[in-house]
C-alpha cells in the first residue's frame, strides 16, 4: 500500500521554526516529524510514499532523498508549483496511485492502526480520535470544587485525525485546487460514501504550536515501541 503525505503548508503558527523548513521537518525528540510517520506507516506495512510538497520544498526533497537508504522505503515527491489545498494535492498526487491508499496531514504524531480501516462501504474513511480538552476541566458538586483534571479526553466527542483511507474512486470528488475537508468530505457524506473508524487508545497530537512541539518531544520517546526502528 502507498501512502501519502501532505506536506506543502506553511506552517504560519510553528514560526520561527518553519522559517527555513516546512512543517514536517520540524523535529519532536530529535526526528522531523516526517520521520516518525515513516517510521510508523512502515512498521504497519508501507513501503512506498507519496510526498506532496511545496513551501521551502528543497529542504523536505533533499532531506528525503539523503534518508531514503536508512529508512528502508521509497520516497515519490509530487512538488505543488503553487498552493493547492489538501483536495488538490491529494488529487495531483494520484498521479502515482491506482489502488486504495492512505493520506496522513504531515502535522500529525499517532500510532493509528491504518490496517484497521477499509473503504468496502464507502469512497473514503476517516480515522476518528476522541477529543482531548485543550484546557483543565474543574469538577465540582454542590457549588464546591472537588477534582481539577488537566486536559482530560472527552470520549464523547469525536475529532478528525487528518489519517484517511480513500479508494481511486475519490479522484472523481477531488478539487483541483481547494481543501477536501470543505469540499469532498461534505459531498461524500451527504451521499453516505464517507465513513469513520473511531480509535479510542491510541497516541494522537497534531502539532500546531510551540508547545505541541515540546509535549510532544516528552511523549514519543515513551509511547513510541517502534521508536528505535529506522
Amino acid at each position: 500500500m502507498k501512502a501519502i503525505i501532505l506536506a506543502g503548508g506553511f506552517g504560519k503558527r510553528l514560526r520561527p521554526l518553519t522559517d527555513d523548513k516546512p512543517k514536517p521537518m520540524v523535529e519532536i525528540a530529535g526526528r522531523p516529524i516526517i520521520e516518525w510517520q515513516v517510521i510508523w506507516l512502515k512498521s504497519l506495512g508501507v513501503r512506498t510514499f507519496v510526498v506532496s510538497e511545496g513551501y521551502k520544498k528543497e529542504t523536505l526533497i533533499n532531506w528525503l532523498t539523503d534518508n531514503e537508504e536508512r529508512l528502508g522505503v521509497r520516497f515519490i515527491h509530487v512538488v505543488e508549483n503553487e498552493p493547492l489545498g489538501t483536495g488538490g494535492a491529494v488529487k495531483k498526487a494520484m498521479e502515482v496511485i491506482d489502488d486504495d491508499f492512505v493520506v496522513v496531514n504531515g502535522d500529525i504524531i499517532t500510532n493509528i492502526d491504518v490496517r484497521k480501516l477499509n473503504v468496502d462501504e464507502c469512497v473514503a474513511t476517516i480515522s476518528l480520535v476522541p477529543l482531548r480538552s485543550p484546557y483543565g476541566v474543574v469538577q465540582t458538586n454542590d457549588g464546591k470544587i472537588v477534582k481539577f483534571v488537566e486536559k482530560p479526553v472527552l470520549k464523547e466527542f469525536w475529532i478528525n485525525a487528518g489519517v484517511y483511507l480513500f479508494s481511486p474512486k475519490i479522484l472523481e470528488y477531488l478539487p483541483d485546487k481547494g481543501d477536501m475537508e470543505k469540499t469532498t468530505f461534505p459531498k461524500l457524506a451527504e451521499r453516505g460514501l464517507l465513513c469513520g473508524n473511531k480509535f479510542e487508545d491510541v497516541y494522537w497530537r497534531s502539532i500546531d504550536s510551540i508547545k505541541d512541539v515540546e509535549e510532544a518531544s516528552a511523549e514519543v520517546g515513551q509511547l513510541f515501541n517502534f521508536a528505535q526502528q529506522g
